[in-house]
């Protein structure tokens, strides 16, 4: 993620503001308040529609010609929701990104290994998953997804992809990502089920906007909440399978979607005395 993105249409549109604003200016002083203005509200909104790429360059969809999705999951790992999920996903052979939480994978290693052995992928998706993350310093920022890189570090896997809490960004993300060698990886269809809290009709909402190419928005944590039911949100992600394959949808990874790397996996060789660590990309 390196100059090859070329300039943010932020800084397009600050250079914009601040040359509008200076020309309005000598019209009257209102005027340029209300260019400057409406710059906030631009950032502001860049902020929320993180998929608009306003601040940084963003993945959220593949080819609209691929016949395929991906399946991806934030918030876990869950005792009581993810191995379940796992079980699902093997019988029906259907690949997936968890994006998960630094303080999640590191109070429940044992779910984070049992999802790198059956063959899906893991992304950052901060350490608290703090939804003001975006308001704080930078520093915090940059910490958040530090200690998370370190704790899944541990499982010989280093993420190449962040999704940041609520698909909220900032103008400092870019540069963070860019020093953790990151894509930022969002979406491009959702339920929504605000966090598995809106767990019923799930599947009938997702079969109403998927189209071929999409990178779909699930959650595999569980929201704490007496009301969620395990059962009746594994049941609606079969019924979201199940309308993947009545609609002719391949179920692929994300990295196979889009060609873009999800994480890299140290291989250290068998040869006896060779320190050396490599990396293979997995998608």
């Amino acid at each position: 993620m390196k100059a090859g993105f070329g300039i943010a249409p932020a800084w397009l549109a600050a250079a914009g503001a601040f040359f509008a604003a200076v020309a309005v200016f000598f019209i009257h002083p209102y005027f340029a308040a209300a260019v400057l203005a409406a710059f906030v509200i631009m950032c502001a909104a860049g902020a929320v529609l993180g998929r608009s790429g306003f601040f940084l360059p963003v993945i959220c969809k593949g080819p609209r010609n691929s016949n395929s999705v991906a399946l991806t999951f934030d918030d876990g790992p869950h005792p009581e929701t993810t191995p379940a999920l796992l079980e699902l996903l093997g019988r029906w052979n259907a690949p997936a990104t968890f994006f998960v939480t630094g303080q999640k994978a590191e109070k429940h290693p044992e779910i984070i290994q049992q999802i790198l052995a059956e063959g899906h992928c893991i992304g950052n998706h901060t350490y608290s998953h703090d939804v003001f993350v975006m308001l704080k310093p930078a520093g915090k920022l940059d910490a958040e997804i530090a200690k998370t890189q370190n704790i899944l570090a541990c499982f010989n896997i280093r993420p190449a992809a962040f999704r940041p809490p609520a698909g909220v960004v900032n103008p400092k993300l870019r540069a963070v990502l860019e020093k953790y060698k990151m894509r930022c990886i969002l979406y491009s269809c959702r339920g929504p089920d605000v966090g598995n809290r809106k767990i019923n009709g799930l599947a009938a909402r997702i079969s109403r906007k998927v189209q071929s190419g999409d990178i779909v928005l699930l959650h595999d944590g569980h929201p704490g909440t007496a009301r969620f039911d395990p059962r009746q949100w594994l049941a609606e992600m079969e019924k979201i399978l199940i309308v993947f394959s009545e609609q002719g949808l391949v179920i692929r990874s994300v990295s196979g979607l889009t060609g873009h790397a999800v994480m890299h996996q140290s291989i250290r060789p068998e040869k006896a005395g060779n320190d050396k660590t490599n990396e293979r990309t997995l998608s």
